[in-house]
């Protein structure tokens, strides 16, 4: 297959799992689930390793890299094992200079520059996209791995309140835990006052749910959310901006061994709705060239910005796990003491993760 048909046929696989997840609630929570597992992954690439290994009547991935990092790992893939294929930019180096005439122009690393253009430095470029090809674990063979498992959440719910709070800080954001919380909510963010409130009668598990909940608001729908606005989900279109809060909050607490599913239920199952809702906005209102055309589109788009966002998020509290890439551990495969990792289980605890050996 040419690259470009694969390009377009990985887009036609993500089209179809997108409208199934408009139709269904389900669907877009097993796809929070699979990104909890893969939040390294982008929301579309693990749509599109979710459909590969279905199709295959395998498990769902969880851990995947390319042939030569596998080889680096001490593993190799197995005979008659076919790839598979994620979505991957195409780049390209540029120089960028400022023209004597205050224009700005980019050229191909290397070129000349014109007389009296001053030089702005190098920048690197999405250029187009290309298909990539990537093994799960369960296709590799070779020396030991041990992949953590999510661990106990009461264990690390002081830490993990921290963690979200430093979240909080760094975007400029205080805490202010109440019990004079506004209109009795669970939850507020005042983009004025640059502050998250969070009641003082939740309990702690409740408490960081909460946390959670509101860092998806101020990562996605501050006065700046230009993206949000064209399909609705910024301050005055509230229905799908907080799906995509709570959705920011499954996904975040999933990667940390919380499953929020009968509490986000309310949420999530609102979903749809919301999806079609600001599809009817944005189709009436027509103000925009650039609003996403249908449901569909609006889908791929809340899609993108809640996994960016819990990405963020996870790269700060760092769950246990390598969030489905294998070059994000540091580790040797061969593990000759396997106390020494974080996440790995302790003498006379039960197992908290996933010890592969063989095929």
């Amino acid at each position: 297959m040419a690259p470009e048909e694969r390009v377009a046929a990985l887009m036609d696989g993500l089209h179809s799992i997108l409208e199934n997840a408009v139709e269904s609630p389900s669907h877009w929570q097993v796809l929070l689930d699979a990104s909890a597992n893969l939040w390294r992954y982008s929301g579309g690439n693990v749509a599109l390793l979710m459909m590969q290994m279905a199709q295959r009547g395998t498990d769902e991935p969880t851990l995947v890299a390319g042939y030569k990092e596998w080889e680096r790992h001490g593993r190799t893939v197995l005979r008659g094992e076919h790839a598979l294929w994620v979505i991957a930019p195409r780049t390209s180096r540029v120089q960028q200079m400022l023209l004597p005439d205050g224009t700005r122009q980019r050229v191909p690393v290397g070129s000349k520059l014109p007389s009296g253009a001053v030089d702005e430095g190098k920048k690197t470029l999405i250029s187009g996209w290309r298909g990539q090809a990537v093994f799960d674990v369960s296709q590799t063979q070779g020396a030991p791995l041990f992949v953590p498992r999510p661990g106990n959440s009461s264990v690390e719910a002081p830490q993990l309140w921290a963690s979200l709070a430093g979240v909080a800080r760094s975007h400029g954001f205080s805490i202010n835990v109440t019990d004079a919380q506004y209109g009795l909510t669970s939850g507020f963010t005042d983009f004025g006052q640059r502050q998250v409130q969070v009641g003082g009668w939740l309990n702690p598990e409740e408490r960081i749910a909460v946390l959670a909940h509101e860092l998806g608001h101020v990562l996605l729908h501050g006065p700046d959310d230009n993206v949000g606005k064209l399909y609705g989900s910024s301050v005055d279109h509230r229905g799908l901006a907080e799906v995509e809060a709570e959705s920011v909050a499954y996904t975040v607490l999933k990667a940390h061994g919380i499953d929020r599913g009968p509490q986000s239920a309310s949420y999530l199952s609102g979903w749809a709705d919301a999806v079609i809702a600001a599809e009817h906005s944005a189709t009436g209102d027509g103000s925009s060239r650039n609003q996403p055309a249908s449901r569909v589109d609006i889908a791929k788009s809340v899609l993108g910005r809640v996994t960016a966002a819990a990405k963020q998020i996870l790269e700060v509290t760092d769950p246990p796990g390598l969030g489905g890439k294998v070059t994000a551990a540091e580790i040797s495969p061969m593990v000759s003491n396997p106390d020494t990792y974080a996440g790995l289980k302790q003498p006379g605890e039960p197992s908290r993760g996933l010890e592969i050996s063989g095929p």
